[in-house]
């Protein structure tokens, strides 16, 4: 899978009534070593810890704290987003490349997610347009899995998300 930006892309989100739009600066060489180009993803599920992105041979770089307003957590048999007005979700934006979004996403249990563009908030206040993958049909409000949730609140705890958040997470 290749994730390609345009030269402008323009992204428009929930809870947001401007337009943003990303410049393309071209290639770079990743931190791995490739030159593929560097994108900034928005991860709220167990992949917004870089340590363990890095255990399994990828280079997350970049890494800040940050919120996407419009979008509530579910819980389902891993974390996915669903639209809803009233809610924020936290996670960390972190720089991949695109053959490593290509490689992790490529996995089984995760190979049914999808990019999709949104704008994020870092704790600086500052936006940023950024990928967050997703599933297509986020899971039901009932489907669970207190196993997911709880490493899930774990992580959010020792991150340093904040602590309603974290405490709401099921």
């Amino acid at each position: 899978m290749s994730l390609r930006l345009p030269n402008v892309a323009a992204h428009h989100m929930v809870g947001y009534s401007e337009t943003r739009a990303v410049q393309d600066e071209g290639c770079m060489t990743s931190p791995g070593g490739s030159n593929s180009r560097m994108v900034s993803v928005f991860f709220y599920g167990l992949f917004m810890d870089a340590d363990m992105l890095r255990s399994k041979g990828f280079h997350p770089a970049n890494e800040r704290q940050a919120s996407v307003a419009g979008m509530a957590l579910r819980v389902g048999q891993r974390a996915a987003l669903a639209l809803d007005t009233s809610k924020s979700t936290y996670g960390f934006v972190m720089d991949l490349s695109q053959e490593e979004l290509a490689r992790l996403y490529s996995e089984p249990s995760v190979a049914a997610y999808r990019p999709q563009a949104i704008i994020a908030r870092l704790t600086s206040g500052h936006t940023i347009a950024a990928f967050c993958y997703n599933l297509p049909v986020p899971p039901q409000a009932d489907e669970r899995n207190p196993a997911y949730a709880a490493k899930l609140r774990e992580l959010g705890r020792r991150l340093g998300l904040p602590h309603q958040y974290v405490e709401s997470i099921g």
